[in-house]
């Protein structure tokens, strides 16, 4: 007889079919927010390389002694985070009319921080999302379990029996939603860990290349007032 009252299928895609709607549709979302968190984590992992490859690039060049004429014409149309910086740099250069004085230096230093938080901000788009489906995933998960366990109990009393056959299958089905959201929740938490510690890193890369292209405009500051240094005797002849 317990044999008879025993499911077909055990499996985890039986338990899934065999499932209330309700938890279904859980498990359905932990399944799509695990496949989110991993096409975050590919795209971004690719652009991160990508974009530190191109920064540190930019920032050796910066550092080699040169000017901000020569960073900005070898830059050229360029869309990575330290080409705008540098082109940023260039352009209050050209409103300024090529005087660097010392609220030269000041606007460029708010214009570098403004270009460094954008670009900061785009690149960490995503992983806010990978953040929260690994701190609600279990939850959700949770939330599956508990209505599952609750329509066991529902389907215990309806059928007037504590036959393990009969109370065995409802609570295995409602424990699978809570592994789907483990499973949705454990890989999106090391996710978010791992591509928050390179975007940190990225971030250091952005502000040393500021560091470099502040020191090219206190450079050329400095060259420009020894061309008017020199140029005051000859003025007094």
């Amino acid at each position: 007889m317990i044999e008879a009252t025993l499911p077909h299928n055990l499996s985890p895609w039986g338990m899934f079919m065999g499932a209330d709607i309700v938890v279904k549709a859980v498990m359905i979302g932990l399944a799509f927010a695990s496949l989110v968190t991993w096409t975050v984590w590919l795209a971004k992992t690719i652009e991160l390389a990508r974009e530190t490859r191109i920064a540190k690039r930019r920032v050796e060049m910066l550092a080699r002694d040169t000017t901000l004429a020569d960073v900005a014409k070898q830059s050229g149309d360029a869309s990575d985070a330290v080409a705008q910086l540098i082109a940023t740099a260039e352009r209050e250069a050209d409103l300024s009319g090529g005087r660097f004085d010392d609220g030269f230096k000041e606007r460029v230093a708010l214009r570098l921080e403004r270009v460094e938080s954008a670009m900061a901000r785009r690149i960490a788009i995503g992983t806010g999302l990978v953040a929260t489906i690994g701190a609600t995933a279990p939850f959700v998960g949770l939330f599956g379990t508990v209505w599952g366990i609750m329509n066991a109990f529902i389907g215990i009393s309806e059928a007037k029996t504590t036959n393990l056959a009969v109370v065995a299958p409802g609570i295995a089905e409602a424990l699978l939603a809570t592994a789907l959201g483990l499973v949705a929740a454990i890989p999106a938490v090391v996710i978010y860990n791992q591509l928050a510690r390179r975007i940190t890193t990225y971030r250091a890369l952005l502000g040393d290349a500021s560091a470099q292209v502040l020191l090219l405009v206190s450079r050329a500051g400095s060259l420009e007032f020894d061309r008017a240094q020199r140029s005051l005797p000859r003025a007094a002849e």
